[in-house]
């Protein structure tokens, strides 16, 4: 795994990952920066990692094991942990806001816990400050790009 710093400021980071395992141990080594509550919105292509880093993520903060966390393509949410809650969303099949609207959003927000958000940038401005955009990239069938930028309020 190789990692660069880029921008004037410390909060962006990108790595370039070499496998899944690369993907996974960089998601657990995220986790322990992550400030509670925190939203933390993935945005990238099919395929570029997004479920991989959340499993990662969600092991690091030991809310579950990587093997438990799977893509909640079809029921939108899945929540972990029993003191620490991490939930992760999956708006692929979002079409509009309308739709957005729908899914208590609202509700997660008030909450001390992590909410990790793929296809996050179809939250449209609905979504609340600080957050955690993670930018990533599939570059070959075992590389991706990973970049993590801190947005304040």
């Amino acid at each position: 795994m190789s990692v660069a710093k880029t921008g004037a400021g410390e909060n962006i980071k990108e790595v370039v990952t070499h496998s899944p395992e690369e993907t996974l141990a960089f998601g657990r080594e995220l986790a322990k920066s992550l400030e509670r509550p925190s939203l933390i919105l993935l945005r990238g292509d099919l395929g570029s990692g997004k479920t991989t880093l959340t499993k990662g993520i969600v092991a690091g903060l030991g809310a579950a094991r990587e093997e438990d966390v799977t893509s909640p393509s079809f029921t939108l949410l899945h929540e972990y942990g029993a003191e620490l809650k991490v939930y992760h969303a999956d708006l692929y099949r979002i079409e509009d806001s309308r739709e957005l609207g729908t899914l208590g959003f609202d509700d997660l927000w008030t909450q001390n816990a992590i909410v990790i958000v793929e296809w996050g940038e179809k939250l449209w401005d609905n979504a609340p400050a600080p957050q955690v955009v993670i930018q990533m990239e599939y570059i070959s069938s075992e590389e991706r790009r990973i970049r993590v930028e801190r947005v304040s309020e």
